[in-house]
């Protein structure tokens, strides 16, 4: 289809903590909000990861909201988990803890279907996936990806590799700062477009 998105992302729960409330066991996972939001603009097909214990009423959200979830695995074991904790500053946040479960063997299978999507979004997973996931798609119009802080620190090479092969990235003020090494958003967002970049949507 001309007009369709492959998502590559994360099937999560989410625990969080804000200073408004907290939320234990929130369905989460880049993969699932962006395929919700775009269905309403394209047709998605979505490739990820979930444990069994991830909700059935979930997967029949996505189906009703005209997902493709031919790329959608339920392994044995249990789904990706994150912990947060927010501010009053909703940009500043501390990861708690990162519980990978059956995201640590993730090896994303890209349904022969999918080869050639115009369009893909590539969500907050590790770079060395992104990149292998880039590897297999057949000259694709238009790249995005998001990253965060966790790949920042833990697979910074990975990721300033991937970066230069996307069309737009995603990515708040705190993680262009950490990224870059530069305070100034501007000078960050300047050593950023050297790599070859044409978009960048700074998150607020």
């Amino acid at each position: 289809m001309s007009n369709s998105v492959l998502v590559v992302g994360s099937v999560a729960f989410d625990d969080v903590e804000t200073p408004f409330g907290k939320r234990i066991d929130a369905i989460g996972g880049s993969a699932v909000y962006f395929s919700v939001a775009a269905s309403h603009f394209s047709n998605v097909r979505l490739v990820g990861v979930a444990g069994n214990d991830f909700p059935k009423e979930t997967i029949e959200l996505l189906k009703k909201h005209r997902v493709d979830l031919g790329g959608l695995e339920i392994a044995d074991g249990k789904t990706f988990r994150w912990g947060g904790k927010y501010y009053s500053d909703v940009n500043k946040r501390d990861t708690l803890y990162t519980d990978l479960n059956v995201f640590a063997s993730f090896d994303p299978k890209i349904p022969e279907a999918y080869l050639q999507t115009p369009f893909v979004f590539l969500g907050n997973i590790q770079p060395a996936l992104q990149s292998d996931i880039l590897n297999k798609i057949q000259k694709p119009k238009f790249v995005a990806l998001d990253t965060m802080n966790l790949w920042i620190h833990t697979t910074r090479d990975d990721l300033m590799k991937v970066i230069p092969r996307v069309d737009l990235l995603f990515i708040n003020d705190t993680e262009l700062a950490e990224l870059t090494g530069e305070n100034n958003p501007y000078s960050g967002l300047r050593k950023l477009h050297a790599l070859s970049l044409t978009y960048i949507v700074l998150k607020k």
